[in-house]
């Protein structure tokens, strides 16, 4: 049996949505699924405890971060990623390849790897698909990424297609670097930039290698939304419905309805963590800042109805308060009610697949929602 298994257990027959379970090592987690960003071992401000206490069943890490600081060596004397930040849940590692390639200058790209200069120390570093795939080994992590090329927007056809071939090749290189099949499983990235045809030769040329599950690359990077969810859309039924499927990079509300419609399982983001650090609340009406000044004699909570901790204990107007007098707790209580949303959220989608009654959630969703 391969370590990391899909379960299909509904689809909605209007839509692509898709109600499943994906078991790994560390456990079984519901689908469709967002997953918090743990990029140095710790989702900003919360402990694992917190998470489970929301509901989170999987987190993702980041294997440039971590090849970097504290280096994969420490965390395999630790005894992996879940003992050395205490969480015994699944864990998935991103390969890197999308925070390369975001360093411009400060990288190279050659048909061997990618070499970089560290923005920690300004250190010469390499990444390739080998060092990529040894370290998350080393990290210990349920699912692991293949090392790709992320295309950047806007990308011409010929550079995309470059660089399309350049990640199938790296997904071979991966395939023949691993040894961790009994207890990690491994996922192809899709590229192709915003041409369908090189989606479709990265897809079929992935699925020919049969790896555990499939992600889509290369999505969220600056394009419309009408053009993400176009080439989402055409992309997502090339891919095996008995694999799971993920969508890297995404964790607004309207994205992950529109995902999960057009047949995603999986999702991760900084967003929640990174605009709670700004005082930014998540809604089901949209995005609320709660450093506004309208907010000062406020004593509901950042959302009626909420069951978040934040929600049933702490007003606005103390939230307020808080980001004034630039306390932490602000940035803790604020992070919590946006993960809370963003887990009940796919809780309520799930559920809605399942009662064959998703094409009414969106809608209502829609009806509600402001960005």
């Amino acid at each position: 049996m391969p370590s990391i298994t899909y379960e299909l257990q509904k689809t909605c027959p209007h839509t692509g949505a898709r109600a499943g379970l994906l078991h790994t090592p560390h456990g079984t987690f519901q689908t469709p699924m967002f997953m918090p960003v743990g990029t140095q071992a710790t989702v900003k401000t919360m402990t694992p405890e917190e998470l489970k206490a929301m509901g989170s069943q999987v987190i993702l890490s980041n294997t440039y971060h971590l090849f970097l600081r504290p280096g994969p060596e420490l965390v395999e004397e630790a005894g992996g990623l879940h003992k050395f930040m205490n969480w015994d849940q699944a864990i998935l590692t991103d390969s890197g390849g999308f925070q390369v390639f975001s360093l411009g200058d400060m990288r190279k790209i050659t048909e061997e790897g990618v070499t970089f200069r560290s923005h920690i120390d300004g250190s010469k570093q390499f990444l390739s698909p080998e060092v990529a795939t040894k370290v998350q080994e080393q990290l210990g992590s349920d699912i692991a990424m293949a090392f790709d090329e992320c295309i950047p927007y806007p990308a011409d056809h010929d550079y995309a297609k470059r660089s399309t071939a350049r990640t199938t090749r790296w997904a071979h290189r991966c395939q023949e670097a691993r040894k961790a099949h009994d207890c990690q499983g491994m996922f192809g990235i899709v590229q192709g930039g915003m041409y369908k045809d090189l989606r479709k030769q990265s897809a079929e040329e992935l699925v020919a290698m049969d790896f555990e599950g499939y992600s889509i690359g290369g999505l969220s990077v600056g394009e419309p939304h009408d053009l993400m969810n176009e080439i989402l859309e055409f992309t997502t039924p090339l891919l095996p419905t008995n694999k799971a499927r993920y969508l890297m990079g995404v964790g607004t509300a309207d994205c992950l309805v529109e995902g999960v419609a057009r047949g995603i399982d999986m999702f991760d983001c900084v967003y929640p963590t990174r605009v709670a650090r700004n005082g930014m609340a998540m809604t089901w009406n949209g995005r609320l800042n709660i450093r506004n000044a309208q907010f000062a004699h406020d004593w509901g909570p950042l959302e009626e109805g909420c069951q978040c901790y934040t929600c049933k204990n702490y007003s606005r107007a103390y939230i307020r308060h808080l980001y004034k007098a630039e306390e932490i707790l602000a940035l803790r209580l604020v992070t919590y009610h946006n993960l809370y949303f963003l887990l009940e959220f796919m809780r309520q989608m799930r559920q809605a697949i399942l009662e064959d009654r998703f094409p009414q959630f969106r809608m209502q969703f829609w009806d509600s929602f402001k960005k």
